[in-house]
């Protein structure tokens, strides 16, 4: 029973060197040069080539690299009957948190206006903060997270969820109420998760309900937002900018409209990075329960995506 490695964009080594140490009885076979298909029982993968798991006939888990497992349930060539577990990591929730933290600070603070002033050499004291009210979207570990730290800084918060929580510890919406929520705050801060419900959710019917002047931060997936729209809201003052780290295609295409929009702000998707530390363990773990028939950590349900 071995276990295969497929991230063909990702430097493995460092996985590589915990997977040796820590585990060195597991058989591994690292994609694209896989000697022996039929033994391959469990893989880790992060952003596979679609259909490259299809090799392996045998395969009896899937492990992400990470906290998503879209690229996984993306792959219709993948059979539903193959369980998928995703890593949890205390510190993607604190890398995840302080980048969120950091944009909506700079929105308030206006650290782009500033920027931009100390270019054209302009001493400009009025106006130095934005009253703001942080709405998030989505308000599982990280979305929760998010709102408890923003709280704790004297910053208003509300969240935004599919179904009810009692007792939540935020203002909370859900549901048919998405038209109050967008009522309620001028920074709106995206962590769904991604499922077919909530693909292209950012749109322009959503930017048209918020308040005037809104500003966006995306650090879930890129497919919640439809890309062409968001230029559009900008282009009305339905939003008065966007920090995103996260697009449909990446690395993004140099000639994509987003790098030349003096309103939006790129990252390379490096709001929260994966910790082979933390997570090597965790596969070799569900690696080790598969064998011995224990109950897999960790595991996604399918039906919800996550």
């Amino acid at each position: 029973m071995s276990l295969a490695i497929v991230s063909p964009n990702r430097d493995i080594k460092p996985w590589l060197k915990i997977l040796e140490k820590d585990s060195p009885e597991i058989p591994l076979e690292i994609y694209p040069d896989i000697v022996d298909p039929e033994d391959v029982e469990a893989a880790m993968v992060w952003q596979h080539p679609p259909g490259a798991l299809v090799q392996f006939p045998n395969l009896r888990l899937i492990c992400s690299m990470g906290a998503g497992v879209d690229h996984i349930l993306n792959d219709k060539t993948i059979g539903e009957h193959i369980p998928i577990t995703r890593i949890v990591d205390p510190r993607l929730t604190f890398s995840m948190t302080n980048y969120v933290v950091m944009g909506v600070l700079n929105f308030h603070r206006q650290i782009n206006r500033y920027i931009k002033d100390k270019k054209e050499r302009n001493w400009d004291m009025s106006n130095p903060e934005i009253p703001i009210k942080v709405g998030v979207l989505g308000v599982g570990e990280l979305g929760g997270d998010v709102l408890d730290k923003l709280a704790g800084m004297g910053i208003e918060v509300c969240g935004y969820g599919n179904n009810p929580k009692g007792n939540f510890r935020h203002s909370y919406y859900y549901g048919d109420q998405l038209h109050d929520f967008l009522n309620e705050c001028n920074v709106l801060v995206c962590l769904l998760p991604l499922t077919e419900k909530t693909a292209g959710f950012l749109n322009i019917d959503l930017f048209r309900k918020c308040k005037k002047g809104t500003y966006l931060i995306n650090v879930a997936r890129g497919k919640h937002l439809v890309e062409e729209d968001l230029l559009v809201a900008l282009d009305e003052g339905c939003l008065s900018g966007a920090l995103l780290d996260v697009f449909h295609k990446e690395p993004l295409p140099k000639d994509h409209p987003f790098w030349y929009h003096d309103k939006i702000t790129i990252t390379p998707h490096i709001a929260s990075i994966t910790n082979p530390a933390a997570a090597a363990p965790q596969i070799i773990e569900n690696y080790r329960n598969l064998k011995q028939g224990k109950k897999l950590i960790n595991q996604i349900d399918r039906k919800k995506g996550y």
